[in-house]
């Protein structure tokens, strides 16, 4: 087969930085590529226009352009035209929902959207109110889709509903890593009592209770740290421009001599902080699946996640990971305190942690769902 697949981030150098979307797709495309099959990128949004081919995968990148009036529909509708140049060679076209990039695409081969998590997911999910313009066009986009993939059956079910889409319609495809790149040979080796957080500072991320759960933590354990990885952003609730800032108003003195946020940092260097991580932390209260959660638990880490709907397809409470609800900061502070205190219980949950993830996350296994999927769309059978 040849699939093509329509992002606006993607892990490369010559692309600007990459979240969880271009992660999760970059794993998916590698595996694919390895199975034989042919890829081609068509990613958008970029400062230039240029195509290479690279590790068997052929790149489009497509600059953003400017337009006076209209330009959200016209620059659909140079995308569209862009991909429909090549699509004698292509099979099947995958896009993410966020921001209905699909909407007035007149595509020449099916498309398939995946569930990143649209701006209508993330606003019912935090509870805001959705732009007009927002909401239009992602419904317009996924009226073009032939099928809907999903990478946790809450992210799924609750997609479809708020675009009145048939279930029948979707099918639930992980998120999966290349397990050979996330060992770590030394899981006993870290850094006690050190808290780890990854992930744009952001108020949907859980970052405030966080800050509240570890003006906790420092009192019971004077000698603990937190460290944060990811970029910072503005804050949609106060219009403040960081917050990061907004944080550290929350800190207690004592917390704020034992944070520390490192910014963003190469890709590398995440995994060596994860390892270096006895607990790593994530009170979300907005994500699809939320692939820092299994890198972690791939790496042999205790994660305390949240327990809202996504996180119970990655996590079995108190078996190999824990969860609850980011507003329960009593619960986050006594789980973690037992985890500091309990190097039995921080060994048993890691290992098992490793073992879920090779269950149920590994590429090499979820890339023939992937395929599977694609054929049977492709047929007009699914």
């Amino acid at each position: 087969m040849h699939i093509a697949y329509l992002t606006p981030e993607y892990p490369h150098p010559k692309l600007g930085n990459s979240g969880g979307m271009g992660t999760s797709v970059k794993n998916l495309v590698t595996a694919i590529v390895a199975e034989g099959h042919a890829v081609s990128l068509f990613i958008y949004g970029q400062k230039t226009d240029e195509v290479f081919i690279e590790d068997g995968i052929t790149f489009h990148i497509i600059k953003q352009k400017s337009y006076g009036y209209g330009g959200f529909f016209l620059y659909r509708k140079h995308i569209s035209r862009y991909l429909n140049r090549y699509s004698d060679t292509i099979d099947i076209i995958e896009a993410p929902d966020w921001t209905g990039i699909t909407a007035f695409m007149k595509l020449k081969k099916p498309l398939v959207i995946r569930f990143h998590g649209s701006d209508t997911y993330f606003c019912h999910i935090e509870g805001r109110l959705q732009k007009k313009k927002n909401a239009y066009f992602e419904k317009q986009a996924v009226k073009k889709a032939i099928g809907f993939i999903a990478p946790t059956t809450f992210a799924g079910e609750e997609s479809m509903r708020l675009f009145n889409l048939p279930l029948l319609k979707m099918i639930i495809i992980a998120h999966g890593l290349e397990l050979a790149q996330f060992k770590n040979n030394n899981p006993g080796d870290f850094s006690s009592k050190r808290l780890l957080n990854i992930g744009t500072l952001i108020r949907k991320k859980g970052v405030f209770q966080l800050i509240e759960m570890f003006n906790k933590i420092i009192v019971k354990h004077p000698d603990a740290t937190l460290y944060f990885i990811g970029a910072d952003s503005n804050d949609v609730k106060t219009g403040n421009v960081s917050t990061w800032e907004l944080m550290q108003k929350l800190m207690s003195p004592d917390a704020k001599k034992a944070i520390t946020y490192l910014g963003k940092i190469p890709y590398s260097q995440v995994k060596n902080e994860i390892e270096k991580a006895h607990v790593c932390v994530f009170p979300s209260l907005a994500e699809t699946l939320g692939m820092v959660t299994i890198e972690s638990m791939a790496l042999q880490k205790v994660v305390v996640n949240t327990s809202i709907g996504w996180a119970q397809d990655l996590i079995e409470h108190g078996k190999d990971g824990f969860m609850h609800h980011p507003d329960d900061i009593e619960a986050y502070v006594d789980t973690i305190s037992k985890l500091f205190d309990d190097d039995v219980l921080v060994n048993n949950i890691s290992q098992a942690a490793r073992k879920s993830v090779e269950n149920k996350f590994d590429i090499s296994k979820l890339v023939h769902k992937n395929l599977d999927t694609y054929k049977l769309l492709c047929e007009d059978e699914y």
